[in-house]
């Protein structure tokens, strides 16, 4: 058995020789010319063993890749430093996986021994050279049985060398070997870190192994199974195999911590060996109770950044976090992009838009020339097509920008200026790189755009030296610079077009047809998951993939498959650079102001409590509805007892008690001119109600069932009714409070799989909102009566659907506990959270919602800081209807207690 064959690859010899070539002194040819000399050496060692092993047919070398069995390196470990300790370990851990999968060198593709023997069927897992050195030299054990989800018990193992008995099978899953106890193999039965560890001695000392034979029991490949190949990548090298190896290949297998607060360790990024160790220990970190994680899901911070809690520079972090990018792996680095392509003028002004880069195009379509030529190219060229050959994110590009700060990670990309490189930008056929996150962020000063090391980068093709990164004349310095770009990044002008490149990078426009109108189509290894290494038995052809899938640049991970929702404009310039954490109440003031400066609607106050102001019990069973008067002079509430009662607000007592029908009452709905109330009834009819002369001026049978719900819409004086009769009809005529022909005031009726639970209208009358009892969401167009689309919704009954007030977002509830907020211009699910109770109504205004729940629960959300802001118990059953005012300053609440409620918010001071 081979212990040090690891780094005697034909890949490595060849780096030797082409930094032989380069090498400028006598000191760097002699350093490299003894590098060689040891690697051609152990290759020597590898080729004679195997040369002796294929004289004796009855015997196998078994490699082992020492290497793989050191500790996961850190930014910290160079490769000398992997020179220096590839013979030596303090401990060594190998940990199997459950059914159907193992780890087993003979499927691997490392080393010059492994690659002849490829066809080698000795089942031994890669670090139990322990185990074979176990055994004598001159006395060979046979392994005759081993599969893939059971591994040898070494105690039998032992009796087994001095008896030559056959191996039995065990349950153990884990082994570790100490280097200060050479002689003791200590074995798990579980991945349980709790577990003891179990030792067991064996005869020699491993530290000293060098080399064992096996009998060849085998002579056909053994098959892969997808577990297998999936074990078998995680097994790979997890350096890259350049200058710069403390980055790591994505393996899918890490982990990235941030601490807030005090903590003196403000970031820290573990790799590990499979996703299955990089699962067990998150598991075990968010299962301390101690632990304070922040809510982070990906719809909270769309919404956030929508409503201008977070800057558009946080939201882009966290997109790229999100896409698995990150500062510790150049291959997968964080993208930001161009915003400014004014690189010759004296002054920039970022009220002219004409200074922006346009955010809809790829980098490689901002010059229509150079893409006419790219697209001819593209057509000329064989399958898989391809626009671009290069990336816009690539290791060199990110040592290209950061040369001046890591000079030790220097590829020789050393460009002096900013304004040559958007112009290559902009003109190259093979240059279409974006920037990363340094040329925004102020808190580094722009330190990376100077050259503070006095690093000789040598001179332009004018003669002048190059030094620090020669800037645009609009910027003072490095430190204004990137203030300056970081302006920009957080203007209007980004911030109304920032969702269409964040499509390109990470949405709906970065693959398939839709990346191919965008004219956003790289070469297909670009790619997440074109192309299977696995099954890829040509190892140069597999290595080549490799190297251009590492090193030329890969798209960010898919996060969003929908149009990304467009960021609400107008956004006060000091709200739009804060954080959640320190958003204040003149933030929110300034919200307010802002939303109705630009909307014309009415924001409800921040609310910070709710206080009772009265509270009636005269229903005789459940409030189905209750409806509140423009004027918040009075309240209407009615039942399943078949009452409508009317409640006056400044005198606080009812009064009005009437019996409408002998079945329940289901909704009510009181129209502007407060002389007239709709209500639905589960006798299949709609009453018309003079709440002025207090009689029934109207009833008419409006289904074929019950009537579940009723909205009506000021702009088109329109009512909707919804019923068990699965159908949704539209009527006019309404409004006049008269008697009514249904034959002419009917004016659609859109038929549904279901029974309809709720509905909503948007205030310009033009969209229709539909949920059913088996959680769909129907989007309907008023004006021709047909299907929008249908919406995301519910596992269980949909029981209410609000639209907000400028039409824009949509909000739902429903059986599941569960309430969604969805953008309805792209359709785009922007916020969802689940309660541990039904949710059974709600209302708002578009950023401040009210729910009721089924435990008797009232739930106000702050949909700008998205976070629970009032959770009271407000009914001894569930809460059946909630309704507020204009103006947010009312609300009333009605349950199966058969209470209606009415509250005032308590405003903040």
């Amino acid at each position: 058995m081979l212990c040090n064959t690891f780094s005697v690859t034909p890949r490595r010899i060849q780096i030797l020789q082409d930094k032989l070539k380069d090498a400028s002194t006598e000191q760097e040819r002699a350093e490299i010319q003894r590098d060689s000399a040891i690697h051609h050496s152990k290759a020597d060692q590898a080729y004679k063993t195997l040369a002796d092993d294929g004289k004796n047919s009855n015997f196998v070398t078994i490699c082992v890749d020492l290497q793989q069995v050191l500790f996961t390196p850190n930014l910290t470990h160079s490769d000398v430093y992997y020179q220096r300790h590839e013979g030596f370990f303090t401990e060594i851990q190998q940990k199997f996986l459950v059914t159907g999968h193992s780890f087993l060198p003979c499927d691997r593709d490392f080393a010059l021994i492994e690659r002849a023997k490829k066809k080698m069927k000795a089942l031994v897992p890669s670090d139990w050279k322990y185990v074979i050195g176990a055994a004598k030299v001159n006395e060979p054990f046979t392994i005759f049985e081993m599969q893939q989800e059971n591994f040898k018990d070494l105690e039998v193992l032992s009796r087994g060398f001095k008896n030559k008995a056959k191996l039995q099978i065990t349950k153990s899953v884990w082994y570790k070997l100490l280097a200060d106890d050479p002689t003791t193999l200590y074995a798990r039965e579980s991945h349980n870190v709790l577990r003891p560890w179990v030792p067991y001695r064996v005869f020699v000392n491993i530290t000293q192994v060098r080399y064992c034979d096996l009998p060849p029991l085998y002579t056909e490949p053994l098959p892969i199974s997808k577990e297998k190949k999936k074990d078998l990548l995680a097994m790979s090298e997890y350096l890259v195999d350049t200058e710069h190896q403390e980055f790591y290949k994505n393996l899918r297998s890490g982990l990235e911590v941030y601490c807030e607060g005090n903590s003196h360790l403000k970031h820290l990024y573990l790799s590990f060996k499979s996703p299955e160790d990089r699962d067990m220990l998150y598991q075990g970190l968010i299962g301390q109770h101690s632990l304070k994680l922040d809510n982070t899901d990906q719809e909270m911070m769309t919404l956030q950044w929508q409503n201008g809690v977070i800057s558009n520079y946080d939201y882009l972090m966290y997109l790229n976090s999100l896409s698995d990018r990150t500062f510790n792996d150049l291959t997968q680095y964080p993208v930001f992009p161009w915003v400014i392509s004014d690189m010759s003028s004296s002054t920039l002004d970022l009220s002219d838009s004409s200074c922006f880069r346009d955010l809809r195009k790829p980098v490689g379509a901002l010059n229509p020339v150079r893409l006419k030529r790219l697209k001819e190219r593209c057509e000329e060229m064989p399958p898989p097509k391809f626009l671009y050959g290069s990336h816009y994110s690539a290791p060199g590009f990110v040592l290209f920008y950061l040369v001046r700060k890591f000079p030790h990670y220097m590829l020789c990309l050393q460009n002096g200026s900013v304004p040559d490189v958007w112009k290559n930008v902009m003109n190259n056929m093979s240059d279409f790189k974006e920037l990363i996150p340094a040329f925004y962020d102020t808190s580094q000063k722009g330190d990376f755009l100077v050259n503070s090391f006095g690093i000789n980068f040598g001179n332009r093709h004018d003669g002048a030296k190059v030094g620090d990164v020669h800037l645009p004349l609009w910027a003072q310095g490095p430190e204004d610079f990137v203030r300056k770009l970081r302006e920009a990044l957080e203007s209007d002008y980004v911030s109304k077009h920032l969702h269409h490149w964040i499509d390109l990078i990470f949405g709906c426009k970065q693959i398939g047809p839709e990346a191919d109108k965008a004219d956003n189509l790289f070469y297909y290894l670009c790619y997440e998951g074109s192309v299977d290494l696995d099954s890829i038995k040509d190892l140069n052809q597999r290595h080549a993939l490799e190297v251009q899938i590492m090193e030329f640049g890969q798209i960010p991970k898919h996060i969003f498959t929908l149009p990304h929702p467009h960021r609400l404009m107008g956004l006060p310039p000091t709200l739009a650079t804060s954080h959640s954490c320190d958003f204040s109440e003149n933030d929110f003031r300034d919200v307010q102001e802002c939303v109705q400066s630009l909307t014309g609607h009415v924001v409800w106050h921040r609310t910070e409590t709710l206080m009772t102001v009265a509270l009636f019990q005269s229903h005789k069973e459940s409030v189905c509805a209750t409806a509140l008067s423009g004027s918040g002079q009075f309240v209407v509430s009615v039942g399943q007892d078949s009452l409508l009662k009317m409640y006056s607000l400044s005198e606080k007592r009812q009064v009005r008690s009437v019996t409408l029908s002998s079945m329940a009452l289901s909704s009510c709905i009181v129209l502007p001119d407060e002389k007239t109330l709709i209500v639905g009834c589960w006798n299949n009819s709609i009453i018309l109600y003079n709440l002025e002369f207090g009689r029934i001026v109207d009833s008419i049978r409006a289904h074929e069932d019950a009537v579940s719900c009723l909205c009506w819409t000021n702009s088109t004086q329109m009512l909707v009714s919804g019923s068990w009769d699965c159908s949704i009809r539209i009527w006019q005529g309404m409004a006049e409070g008269k008697r009514i022909k249904p034959a002419t005031a009917l004016v659609a009726q859109l038929d549904h799989d279901a029974h309809i639970t709720c509905l909503d209208i948007t205030r310009d009358g033009e969209l229709l909102v539909s949920g059913t009892q088996e959680g769909d969401l129907f989007l309907w167009y008023m004006e021709s009566h047909l299907l929008k689309q249908k919406m995301q919704g519910h596992s269980g009954s949909v029981y209410a659907a609000s639209f907000s007030p400028d039409s824009k977002k949509l909000v739902s509830c429903g059986e599941d506990g569960s309430f969604k907020v969805v953008d309805l211009s792209t359709g785009m699910l922007l916020y969802s959270k689940t309660l541990e109770e039904e949710l059974r109504c709600l209302c708002w205004d578009g950023f401040t919602l009210l729910l009721g729940g089924s435990l008797g629960s009232l739930y106000v959300w702050d949909l700008i800081l998205v976070q629970l802001k009032i959770k009271i118990c407000a009914h001894s059953g569930p809460v059946l209807t909630v309704t507020a005012s204009d103006d947010g300053s009312l609300v009333v609440t009605g349950g199966q207690d058969r209470r209606v409620i009415v509250w005032q918010p308590a405003i903040s001071s």
